[in-house]
């Protein structure tokens, strides 16, 4: 993937939502703040991007994002549970009105055999109730996982909101 499509992917999210008068926020854990990098490579990002938060640590998600502790220690921070506990919390602490949210394992460590580096955890949701998450295996060094997340976030909004104009 190049950085072109990934750009172009950060363009139609902006026109999107330039176009529906929305703001996005960004929950980061493994990708430390590259999606919210990508989002305001954009002239303009700053009428449509809100804010990013970068919870790289499980005391960063549940203090800045009031993700419980207990969906931490039940299902772990690399989890659909968690991502959806951090967009929604992205969504409270924010004057967002879509956020989406990654956590995963980059690697090179990290990894356990129910989730294996590249094991990457998203979620969406919007104001509007809307929550949405998925759980994908990622491959390839602790770059190349990091950049699929961040490709695979903006796939999603882009999807989300492209729905939404039907």
């Amino acid at each position: 993937m190049t950085s072109d499509t990934i750009n172009d992917l950060a363009e139609r999210l902006g026109y999107l939502l330039l176009n529906g008068t929305l703001l996005v926020a960004t929950a980061e854990s493994c990708t430390g703040g590259g999606l919210s990098e990508i989002i305001t490579r954009i002239p303009g990002s700053s009428q449509w991007f809100d804010r990013g938060f970068v919870t790289y640590s499980n005391n960063a998600k549940i203090s800045m994002l009031g993700v419980p502790a207990e969906v931490i220690r039940t299902f772990g921070a690399v989890s659909e549970e968690t991502a959806q506990a951090m967009a929604r919390g992205a969504l409270t602490n924010s004057e967002a009105q879509l956020a989406v949210a990654i956590t995963g394992i980059a690697g090179p460590g990290g990894g356990s055999e129910d989730k294996p580096v590249g094991t990457v955890c998203f979620a969406w949701a919007s104001d509007a109730g809307m929550l949405r998450s998925t759980r994908a295996q990622l491959s390839g060094d602790r770059e190349d996982v990091r950049h699929q997340a961040c490709l695979m976030a903006l796939q999603g909004m882009v999807e989300m909101l492209e729905r939404e104009d039907q």
